[in-house]
């Protein structure tokens, strides 16, 4: 999951770097990035001992995206509750965006019968949350999470619940790209051929 977020990112025409869980503050703090997303993984919130995102993500001032893990972790670590679910979601989903966000930029495969959005998306989760932190807003449900995207706008953290870089969110790439480009405010003129190059002129000038 990780490396196709970095993948879908880089194709968006935006530069970005892995990095584990378990960055120190002072490592973050020290790359600077201009937005940060949370990935998915195979752990659980509810655990003794989950993997949590590093605090000064939250305390950067830049946009921060979670998905699946990422959004239950995020929730969790601002004060939210996250819960096993006996409604386990794996494979094909529709999502509803129950409310305005910029995240999905009037994106749509459906519309329900009262005219909204619905988007055709890959679940793949057990737990769920279950109740926001302070400041945050639902924007989309689904069958088996009533909080399948939610949204604070002030601090723009944001979550959705499904996994937005596989191919089978056939809206995904588009819903990455408005974040990286239209929320974090990348340029999106980055390109492999020119990093190769920066890369092979700086190994170079060093030897």
């Amino acid at each position: 999951y990780t490396q196709l977020i970095a993948r879908r990112v880089r194709e968006s025409g935006v530069y970005c770097e892995i990095h584990p869980w378990d960055m120190s503050d002072a490592d973050v703090r020290a790359f600077g990035a201009r937005g940060i997303i949370l990935s998915g993984g195979p752990e659980s919130v509810t655990d003794t001992q989950p993997p949590k995102a590093p605090q000064a993500v939250f305390e950067a001032g830049v946009p921060v995206l979670g998905i699946c893990y990422g959004m239950q972790t995020m929730a969790q670590q601002l004060g939210g509750r996250v819960t096993g679910s006996d409604h386990r979601e794996f494979g094909y989903a529709q999502v509803t965006v129950t409310a305005p966000c910029r995240l999905f930029n009037e994106l749509f495969d459906h519309r329900d019968p009262q005219g909204r959005a619905v988007l055709d998306v890959w679940m793949s989760h057990g737990d769920r949350v279950e109740s926001l932190p302070e400041g945050f807003r639902a924007v989309a449900i689904s069958d088996g999470a009533p909080f399948a995207a939610i949204a604070d706008d002030k601090r723009q953290f944001y979550g959705t619940q499904f996994h937005l870089e596989v191919v089978h969110t056939p809206d995904g790439a588009k819903i990455l790209r408005n974040f990286v480009r239209n929320i974090v405010g990348c340029t999106g003129d980055w390109t492999m051929r020119a990093f190769k190059d920066e890369a092979i002129d700086k190994i170079r000038q060093q030897v």
